[in-house]
């Protein structure tokens, strides 16, 4: 059994989950765990001076849950797909071996150290500033967004988080989030493709 980890990251609305769920659909024997399915309740979450809710940092997120998850997956892939319903699938060759892959999806993936050193792969989206404003507004948030929220919180966190980033994590192939989805899946899907048959011993 031989398993891969796979890094989706990037800016808010810049398209992580879509790229991640296409993935998922088309690589055998993989799954995704998702950053945003761990943020605190609302209550709990601090408010800066302007009285925003500073949800885009990772003390907003149960990083303890989270790396549990991904460590169970780590410990007994095989058993984590079937726990949650997932199906599994034999090896494409009878003399390879099987090969799980874990997609994990998030906006501070590479910002948290100890998640980061899981990576064999590392994919970060970007789209610009106004893009990204658009597709901000045009989501429903629970809570929602308060007004100037995006340009007083969204924007100048990912500036800094990005930065922060940087002095974490190495090898991140950056992503056009402008590209059409299924060149981005195709490119993605093909590196991925490829660790998946050196892994089983198909590539030198």
């Amino acid at each position: 059994m031989k398993m891969l980890v796979v890094g989706v990251g990037g800016i808010t609305n810049g398209g992580k989950s879509t790229l991640s769920q296409s993935l998922h659909q088309q690589i055998p024997n993989s799954c995704i765990i998702a950053q945003d399915s761990y943020f605190k309740e609302d209550s709990v979450v601090p408010v800066d001076n302007s009285g925003f809710k500073q949800y885009d940092m990772l003390d907003a997120l149960h990083m303890d849950t989270m790396m549990s998850h991904v460590d169970s997956w780590r410990s007994n892939p095989d058993s984590f797909l079937r726990e949650r319903g997932l199906n599994t699938e034999p090896a494409a060759e009878p003399d390879s071996e099987e090969v799980f892959v874990l997609i994990v999806e998030g906006f501070l993936i590479f910002n948290h150290r100890t998640l980061n050193e899981l990576f064999d792969q590392r994919y970060f989206l970007e789209i610009p500033y106004d893009v990204c404003k658009t597709r901000r507004g045009s989501r429903v948030y629970r809570p929602p967004d308060p007004p100037g929220y995006f340009d007083g919180h969204v924007w100048p966190m990912y500036l800094k988080n990005k930065l922060e980033m940087l002095n974490v994590a190495s090898g991140i192939i950056y992503l056009d989030g402008l590209k059409p989805k299924e060149e981005l899946l195709a490119a993605v899907r093909e590196n991925v493709f490829q660790e998946v048959d050196r892994l089983r011993g198909r590539l030198q």
